[in-house]
């Protein structure tokens, strides 16, 4: 009788129905991912790892404010976290953006301990409300005119520094972060990508924010229209719109912001964000920070790996 493994074991037992018969052969398809189940395989497991224990230290300080926003026509929240004991001018803005099904609140939840962690003293971090539009402009909805013209320059306001942003996000805020620095990346001599920019961001003459880096974890980044109305019907009205706000399409916009991408190796989104990572190591001639690492789509990959992807940020703006 051939040897079956903990993972088939368990597999097998919990009556997902992918291990029939000679089991190791169907332990290697669904690992493999040619057949369904791997995240199910992942999690009963434990390959997904834990959340990491409290971090030592003072907490940011967190403050919260509510408005109604024009530009999504709804009331939103914005969490700003400044670290402890710092003022805010001279503060360089990070906008932290959240995932599917949640919010400004519960990204600033995740975003405080990895302050903590990665001993973040340059670094304002912002959150707001984005909805579930997948941090694109939708009718009646613009998580981004959101961001341009309302909370940055309520940021701005309470004192924190104006000029370059960085922007960090996890899961759908991966997504958005990376089209964020695809459209408003900058270049050492100027300005890149404003001219791409959505017609409600660049108004009245205004310009839209300077992203100069940027830090992606587990973006939702689907391979075709079809794939993004499977998972979530709210993400892209149209195949048009899909491809007008593409990520992987825009890579050689992103290769020229400084990124900082990861992606658990057990995560369904695993193989667009190993694809997106190849592109751009063969556009920019070496090796993008981040990478592809032990863990599944959930809240303890993100805490595990959050404090990195925010010292790569902070490095920037030294």
């Amino acid at each position: 009788m051939p040897h079956l493994s903990r993972r088939s074991v368990l597999l097998s037992g919990a009556g997902c129905g992918l291990i029939l018969g000679g089991g190791a052969l169907g332990f290697r398809l669904v690992q493999d991912g040619t057949l369904p189940g791997k995240y199910t395989l992942a999690t009963l497991d434990g390959a997904c790892g834990s959340a990491p224990p409290p971090p030592r230290g003072p907490r940011p300080v967190r403050a919260a404010i509510s408005f109604y926003s024009a530009y999504r026509q709804r009331v939103v929240q914005m969490v700003t976290l400044l670290p402890a004991g710092a003022r805010p001018a001279g503060l360089t803005v990070v906008l932290a953006l959240h995932g599917s099904d949640s919010d400004a609140t519960a990204m600033a939840r995740l975003m405080a301990p990895a302050m903590t962690a990665a001993r973040i003293t340059n670094l304002a971090v912002v959150c707001a409300d984005g909805g579930d539009t997948y941090w694109h402009a939708h009718t009646g909805d613009d998580p981004v005119g959101m961001i341009a013209h309302e909370v940055l320059p309520r940021a701005r306001a309470a004192g924190l520094r104006d000029g370059p942003v960085g922007v960090i996000g996890a899961s759908m805020g991966g997504y958005g972060a990376l089209l964020l620095a695809e459209r408003f990346g900058t270049v050492l001599t100027g300005r890149a990508g404003v001219g791409d920019a959505p017609a409600t961001v660049v108004r009245a003459g205004q310009l839209p924010p300077m992203v100069t880096a940027v830090a992606a974890l587990s973006p939702a980044i689907f391979g075709s229209f079809a794939a993004a109305r499977a998972a979530n019907h709210a993400a892209f009205d149209s195949a048009a719109e899909f491809a007008r706000n593409d990520v992987f399409a825009g890579a050689r916009a992103l290769a020229r912001v400084p990124a900082w991408i990861a992606c658990g190796v057990d995560d369904p989104f695993g193989p667009q964000t190993a694809a997106l990572r190849a592109r751009l190591t063969t556009l920019t001639g070496h090796q993008v920070p981040g990478g592809m690492l032990p863990g599944c789509h959930d809240d303890a990959f993100w805490a595990r790996n959050l404090p990195a992807a925010l010292r790569f940020l902070a490095a920037r703006y030294a």
